[in-house]
């Protein structure tokens, strides 16, 4: 994902406020709630990070189809960048005030935050790389609801298997072996069955909401919602862009 802070600046100007602020927390929310185990069976093991996930990539395909992929890459980026910086402004306060209430909602965070960080860079880029894809090829109708409702769920259960995945691989399997990370322990075929009923879950709750982010786009794309981006850097239509 490369940075550009001048089309960044543009693209946050261009984006509404509250759809940034809301992808942002979504995504602080996720990596905080995955410490919390929902269900733990020894074919499935499940964390409430499920319930805050499928918005973060509700918002991202909403992003990508009305703003172009670079864009959506770039707003991912913000809030990776925005989610380290909380976790590591808790960290220092964990270990400034040792607190063991402290401890349970900040301790072994850096695992978490690895974690997480590698998992979501890999999967947005998934995501958005795959929703453009599919745009591309549904060139009957590319901004009617079928074409959107098939963008968003084929990029979505792609990278959330991705994601789900490489999370609980890395921070329940790869480094509860080292000390000072999170001590909680999963099974291989844990990480492999919760993954998949994961992302079967996110994908659920995003058809449901689906039709709440085609009219998001509509009216976006209706009152010309970031058209000083949209000229300046999608010229030639947000798949291009």
């Amino acid at each position: 994902m490369n940075f550009n802070h001048t089309r960044m600046a543009t693209l946050l100007r261009s984006v509404p406020t509250s759809t940034t602020l809301v992808f942002i927390a979504a995504v602080i929310a996720m990596n905080f709630l995955a410490r919390i185990s929902l269900l733990s069976l020894p074919w499935i093991s499940l964390n409430a990070g499920i319930t805050v996930s499928w918005l973060s990539f509700l918002l991202i395909d909403i992003l990508a189809k009305h703003y172009g992929v670079k864009a959506a890459n770039l707003m991912s980026v913000l809030a990776i960048t925005v989610n380290v910086t909380v976790c590591l402004v808790c960290s220092a306060v964990g270990h400034l005030w040792n607190h063991p209430a402290l401890n349970m909602v900040v301790g072994g965070q850096w695992s978490i935050l690895l974690a997480s960080t590698l998992a979501y860079v890999i999967s947005a880029a998934t995501n958005n790389y795959t929703n453009i894809f599919i745009g591309k090829k549904m060139t009957a109708d590319p901004d009617g609801k079928k074409a959107f409702a098939a963008r968003s769920f084929v990029s979505t259960l792609l990278s959330q298997v991705v994601d789900n995945f490489l999370f609980v691989f890395l921070a329940f399997v790869v480094f509860p072996l080292i000390p000072g990370a999170f001590p909680v322990r999963w099974t291989l075929l844990q990480c492999l069955g919760g993954s998949v009923t994961c992302a079967f879950l996110e994908l659920f709750s995003e058809m449901v909401f689906t039709p709440f982010g085609y009219r998001i786009v509509r009216k976006w794309k209706r009152e010309g919602v970031g058209k000083e981006y949209l000229e300046r850097y999608c010229p030639n239509g947000v798949l291009e862009g």
